[in-house]
């Protein structure tokens, strides 16, 4: 069976960060998957509405798993609370894992949505911390795999293995 993959639309090119950029990672294995079909590209705060560019949003002294439990808001650098538009990206990329078949996802660090090895603290001061964003926990909570898009030798390992 082949492992589709939900990955991050500005890893492939798009510009759909915050501030209008794009995070290509177009490695040679992205290629590939790409040309075979299973990468479903996605921007879950796209699908919410959130328009781009956009102010820069951070998860406040929590992480995602917090914020999908009503614990923890996140908040745009201008004070305003966009905490509901980050769930509703959660679950649209949870819904589009899953209609697609998705086993695994590839998303982008550090975004409250995406993040997986770290988020941004709530002080807009630029710290890290080890942290999930909303969509990266959920995906998990619901068996989907997710690695970073500085995780791509662990993800074709953990393909590799799943289709060997």
């Amino acid at each position: 069976m082949i492992n589709k993959i939900l990955v991050s639309a500005c890893l492939m090119g798009f510009k759909v960060r915050y501030n209008g950029s794009e995070k290509a990672q177009m490695v040679a294995q992205l290629v590939r998957w790409q040309q075979e079909q299973r990468l479903v590209i996605h921007c879950p705060e796209l699908a919410a509405g959130l328009p781009i560019p956009r102010p820069p949003a951070e998860i406040v002294s929590a992480d995602g798993k917090d914020v999908m439990q009503e614990r923890a808001r996140i908040i745009e650098d201008t004070g305003r609370d966009v905490t509901e538009h980050y769930q509703l990206a959660a679950w649209l990329a949870l819904r589009t894992a899953q209609e697609a078949g998705c086993t695994a996802a590839l998303l982008t660090d550090g975004s409250p949505t995406c993040g997986s090895q770290f988020i941004y603290d709530g002080s807009f001061s630029g710290q890290r911390k080890s942290g999930m964003g909303v969509a990266a926990s959920l995906l998990i909570e619901h068996g989907i795999a997710v690695f970073s898009d500085t995780q791509v030798a662990e993800l074709v390992a953990w393909i590799e293995e799943r289709e060997n």
